[in-house]
């Protein structure tokens, strides 16, 4: 009797859902940034359709949130990772839709913030039904790992050294950046088993505040220093960098034998001139200016020959990253121009060109965060929110399995 007036009660409410509550899962729960997650909802009516919304407060104070549609199937689930959503912030199949497509709520907001500190982040997710939440869930991304140490480095060099949790002797990789020191990218690859070496070579205490007139002999102070410490493999060292980080990681594989393998980011093939500084030039080498060129300069065969990269000198293999849509500069022109001076040269390592589409000047970029950045006139990115996510998602595990297998193959050098 008891259950004819549960099933009555049921069909007068119109249906009779599971007894099973309906919940919104995320597995895992807790992850670092470039690690993507599954997202389901269950106990839903079949092809029902809910909206699964998604809010966070970045390292700067704003306010995000993306939202999107879904159909339960046949067994009341949703499945993120599975389904595409019928509507909403993002349209495609994307198990991370929900992050990468958050706009900011408030006005004033330009671009995404990470956490301060290398602080994590919560991303609050709610099941709605009906524009009513049955259901809620958390996602926590961590900037670090644990167990990793981080080592400040103060006097003649200047960053933080990031050593995995292991023990032991592990690859190292000299991280250079676009101005202070890349403790996020650091970070990223310490988490990942690699002895990372923030490296700050302006825009940071105890040194210039512009891109002129920086010795690359500081640099090679910070390869010996490396090859010193006994965290990290003395053979197994190479260098990555983004943007003017790009070019000075090809600059610096060009030069010093024992960089074994070189990733950049959205790079040139040339050495730019400064931007509104006292010295014109970038980069010397014993107290002398190296040839140098203005963007507005590089359709002259003479002035780009001058300052172009001698990347054939390189003693390892190399991975360009760039966005068609970047609007910084033409990088997938001049990663192209790389590829094919290393053809003419009879490069004997390999070379790898990841090109996206819609991607911007920060392609690629090692980290799963909402994409969306307003058109500013300087700098101007490029680039899709969509663009920006999907070779992000893409180039992650290449850059990291690239490393490894560069790393782990890397000659003594000579």
């Amino acid at each position: 009797m008891r259950f004819r007036a549960f099933l009555a009660v049921c069909l007068l409410a119109g249906s009779c859902r599971a007894l099973s509550a309906q919940e919104l899962k995320i597995t895992p729960a807790r992850v670092l940034f470039d690690e993507v997650v599954a997202i389901r909802a269950s106990g839903l009516q079949p092809n029902e359709r809910v909206t699964i919304q998604a809010t966070l407060v970045d390292g700067a104070g704003g306010h995000w949130s993306s939202q999107a549609e879904f159909k339960a199937d046949e067994q009341g689930i949703v499945d993120v990772s599975r389904q595409a959503p019928e509507k909403g912030s993002y349209n495609e199949l994307s198990a991370m839709g929900l992050i990468w497509s958050m706009k900011p709520t408030d006005k004033n907001v330009d671009r995404y913030s990470p956490p301060r500190d290398l602080g994590n982040q919560i991303i609050e997710l709610e099941l709605l039904e009906g524009g009513k939440s049955v259901a809620k869930a958390q996602l926590e991304q961590r900037e670090v790992a644990d167990g990793v140490r981080q080592i400040k480095v103060q006097g003649e060099l200047h960053g933080v050294l990031f050593v995995p949790a292991a023990d032991g002797s592990h690859p190292g990789v000299l991280v250079v950046g676009r101005g202070g020191a890349p403790l996020e990218t650091a970070a990223w690859l310490a988490s990942h088993g690699f002895a990372a070496f923030a490296l700050a070579y302006f825009g940071y205490e105890g040194l210039p505040q512009d891109l002129e007139a920086i010795p690359l002999e500081y640099f090679g102070r910070a390869l010996a220093w490396m090859r010193q410490r006994p965290e990290i493999a003395t053979d197994r060292i190479a260098v990555l960098g983004a943007s003017r980080g790009g070019e000075l990681a090809l600059q610096l594989g060009s030069m010093y034998p024992h960089i074994r393998a070189v990733v950049a980011y959205v790079p040139a093939n040339v050495r730019f001139g400064g931007n509104g500084t006292r010295f014109p030039y970038a980069w010397t080498v014993q107290g002398h200016p190296l040839a140098y060129v203005f963007p507005a300069r590089l359709n002259s065969p003479t002035a780009a020959m001058l300052a172009a990269i001698p990347v054939e000198q390189t003693h390892g293999p190399i991975l360009l990253i760039s966005g068609k849509d970047d609007a910084t500069w033409p990088s997938p022109t001049m990663a192209d121009a790389i590829v094919t001076r290393l053809k003419s040269a009879h490069f004997e390592y390999a070379v790898e060109h990841l090109c996206y589409s819609h991607a911007g000047h920060l392609a690629g970029r090692p980290e799963i965060v909402p994409a969306w950045h307003r058109e500013m006139s300087r700098p101007f990115l490029g680039g899709t929110p969509k663009g920006d996510a999907e070779s992000s998602l893409d180039a992650i595990p290449k850059v990291l399995e690239f490393l490894r297998t560069s790393l782990e193959t890397a000659a003594p050098a000579k």
